[in-house]
């Protein structure tokens, strides 16, 4: 089963059974927190006076707002 998508599925049950719920995003804040580089998870004040997860916040709301995605339209079929 392992390199399967039932043995990744698997695996993942018995992760957050074992670690809780929150495992996969507490290794991702180490991840960031150990980096060098100031990413999203860094607690690190920039120039512009924001941490990183503030200035990742912030540029996300700018690129929803300017979005040239529109509405959902529903395609019908006509017989």
């Amino acid at each position: 089963m392992a390199g399967t998508k039932a043995g990744a599925a698997k695996t993942a049950l018995k992760l957050k059974e074992i670690y809780g719920d929150d495992y996969y995003k507490n290794i991702g804040q180490r991840g960031g927190k150990n980096g060098h580089t100031g990413g999203f998870a860094s607690d690190k004040v920039g120039k512009d006076g924001l941490t990183g997860y503030e200035r990742a916040k912030k540029v996300g709301q700018r690129g929803g707002k300017i979005s040239k995605r529109g509405k959902a339209k529903k395609n019908e079929v006509t017989q």
